[in-house]
């Protein structure tokens, strides 16, 4: 079933049913607080993949956001014998051909940390003027249940990439990208300034419907 059927269901929040659960296909942390919160207006409860501790790593080998995120929903799904939701998310910079894209989180290497990534791309874009520093964050989502594809969603911000890390909210590459429209960086942002805007906030809340859908349907 298409993303679009899904999205045409009622929006109706399942408050009177049995509560159910989704597992968050991740050990990020800081994915896994957002998504708990994009949750807190209805029963579905977010579990990490901690409650799963028997269960390895699957290698993201994608070429792109969504078959690495459709590769670790299935996979997960069918070892948990659950619900499953799992993303996919980095940044795209015109100036570097598309990169860091598929390989944002070990842009810098093997078990580097933000901060190495952020120093890497920053290096890379120093000879690199104002207008020609165009990036997109790109955030896709898929959710299976049980191996079963349920839906993939994707979302995207549009910005550029600043001369020097700015703010100390978010993760990621949020001290170095300033979204379009804004005078300031995703780490610059509160939460909920964040949230309204970002490419993953709007890919969680696709998500959000399709899995509220799926579960009253």
């Amino acid at each position: 079933m298409s993303v679009e059927d899904f999205l045409s269901y009622n929006d109706t929040m399942m408050k009177n049913s049995e509560e159910r659960s989704v597992v968050l296909a991740t050990q990020n942390r800081d994915k896994l607080r957002e998504l708990q919160g994009l949750m807190l207006d209805t029963n579905v409860a977010v579990r990490s993949l901690s409650t799963f501790p028997k269960s390895p790593a699957v290698r993201e080998d994608g070429k792109t956001f969504e078959a690495n995120a459709e590769k670790k929903a299935r996979v997960y799904s069918k070892r948990t014998c659950s619900l499953v939701i799992a993303d996919d998310s980095g940044l795209e910079v015109k100036a570097l051909r598309g990169r860091p894209g598929v390989y944002s989180a070990r842009f810098a290497g093997p078990k580097c940390t933000y901060a190495d990534n952020n120093r890497k791309l920053l290096q890379a874009m120093r000879t690199v003027s104002w207008p020609k520093r165009i990036a997109c964050f790109v955030s896709v989502i898929s959710v299976y249940d049980n191996g079963k594809k349920v839906a993939t969603v994707r979302g995207e911000c549009k910005g550029k990439i600043g001369y020097l890390e700015k703010g100390a909210n978010g993760f990621g590459y949020d001290p170095v990208f300033v979204p379009k429209g804004s005078a300031k960086t995703y780490a610059e942002m509160s939460a909920a300034e964040k949230g309204r805007l970002s490419h993953r906030g709007k890919a969680l809340k696709l998500a959000k419907k399709v899995l509220l859908s799926y579960l009253r349907g």
